[in-house]
């Protein structure tokens, strides 16, 4: 009897639209001869199930079920693909664990802590691992520009702490920006990070481990044709992405021998992707981690995964199946 999986997609952030992309990709990938496969779309208190000709069906939420054709169905594994909340920062985690519903991502905490891009950083840095000198400013509170400037400098990168691609970013080049660009990060985050600019080559690196295999993928070079690695570039065609890295192969091995250890300290589950800044002298700066990434057909975990030769329907199948 095929395993039924839930495909869950929404969200409550501006990264819908994405989560909503990569829904689709996730979708088409799966193995539909192992398992019986449905979106599940959430936002807000609207749960729903797309159902096969088209329509929806609400999700009981005491247990994630819902009515087709007169038979209650029941998921025995969902995969997240929500970015932002409540799919990355473990609220959804932790209601899927409660009803012992297995999923792709990992548990509560590292969830929690790695959407937390200030706290995460910080954790990390207790481990050697290097990460940009940063300031975090909770809503309500007030930082002067000369603070900022004696403290990280300027350029520097103003963001939200918890959200993703890119929303709410600024590279801030002069003091009458610092003002606006946290009102920005704000509009999408109650926490906002002010992060040192480190000037060097931006590299991405993709990993997902299970019980039997430890696979960490090719990396990526972006080359942005923007600023910086924006939501144009990212979506938009406004950046190359170049896989595998055109780096050499010390520096790689050292760059995916990292990411596979982050990935053991976090005790993170299923695929992740690090982000990187490589400086001049190759030395490796932490950027953040995403632990449901960007899977549209225009991510970059996609990418890794065809360059290293795997098919993502077998990769898929590898994450669900661990579970079991």
């Amino acid at each position: 009897m095929k395993r039924t999986i839930a495909v869950i997609a929404g969200g409550d952030s501006s990264e819908l639209p994405v989560s909503l992309r990569s829904a689709e990709t996730i979708y088409a990938a799966i193995d539909k001869e192992k398992y019986q496969v449905y979106t599940v779309e959430m936002q807000g208190l609207r749960w729903e199930v797309r159902l096969p000709d088209g329509s929806v069906a609400p999700i009981e939420r005491n247990d994630f079920s819902f009515v087709h054709n007169e038979q209650r169905v029941t998921f025995d594994f969902a995969y997240i693909t929500i970015h932002g909340t409540p799919g990355e920062n473990g609220i959804l985690q932790g209601y899927l664990e409660m009803l012992q519903i297995p999923h792709s991502c990992c548990g509560v905490l590292p969830a929690a802590l790695t959407f937390n891009k200030f706290a995460c950083n910080q954790y990390l840095k207790g481990f050697g691992i290097r990460v940009a000198e940063s300031l975090m400013l909770r809503e309500g509170f007030e930082i002067l520009d000369e603070e900022v400037v004696s403290k990280v400098g300027l350029p520097c990168f103003i963001k939200p702490n918890q959200g993703g691609s890119s929303f709410g970013i600024t590279k801030v080049k002069t003091v009458e920006q610092i003002q606006p660009a946290i009102e920005a990060a704000f509009g999408e985050s109650s926490e906002v990070i002010i992060e040192a600019f480190v000037p060097g080559r931006e590299i991405t690196c993709g990993c997902y481990k299970t019980k039997k295999n430890e696979v960490v993928l090719p990396l990526t070079e972006i080359v942005s044709k923007n600023e910086y690695f924006d939501y144009e570039a990212k979506y938009n065609g406004a950046s190359e992405e170049i896989t595998p890295a055109p780096i050499p192969e010390e520096l790689a091995e050292r760059i995916q021998l990292l990411t596979s250890a982050v990935y053991d300290i976090l005790g993170c589950s299923g695929i992740i992707r690090i982000d990187y800044i490589v400086t001049s002298d190759n030395k490796i700066n932490l950027l953040e981690i995403n632990t449901t990434p960007g899977m549209t057909q225009a991510s970059l975990v996609p990418q890794q995964v065809r360059a290293a030769g795997l098919e993502l329907k077998n990769v898929l199948t590898e994450i669900i199946e661990d579970k079991f």
